[in-house]
């Protein structure tokens, strides 16, 4: 079997493979879009503070010199850095900080200077 041949048999393979793909796409039904719904309903309540904070976002310039908006901002600030906003499943405890070795403990200022030596 020559080059010329070859090459002959194998774009006829491909046009075969490409049009029996074709023929299994267009008769294949539509399946109807699925829902990705949570199995659990959305029961969260509204929560004020984040209406607020859009409201406050919304207002611009202006935000900053809004008393509510301050009091918003502070409220989400405790909220975010609340020792116990963090979830327990997700972040683990952290690890006890390692103690240093007993002669790093003498802190500098008590470590002896020796006077300069020399005169210029």
């Amino acid at each position: 079997m020559d080059g010329k041949m070859f090459a002959r048999l194998g774009a006829v393979v491909f046009v075969a493979v490409a049009i029996t793909a074709t023929a299994i796409e267009m008769t294949r039904k539509e399946e109807p879009a699925e829902s990705w719904a949570s199995s659990r309903p959305n029961t969260t309540p509204p929560d004020p503070l984040r209406d607020e904070l859009f409201r406050c976002q919304a207002l611009g310039e202006a935000g900053p010199r809004d008393p509510a908006c301050l009091r918003a901002w502070a409220e989400n600030r405790r909220r975010f850095l609340a020792p116990d906003a963090r979830p327990a499943e997700r972040l683990p405890d952290p690890a006890p900080a390692p103690h240093p070795p007993a002669e790093a403990a003498v802190p500098a200022e008590s470590a002896p200077v020796s006077p300069p030596t020399g005169t210029r």
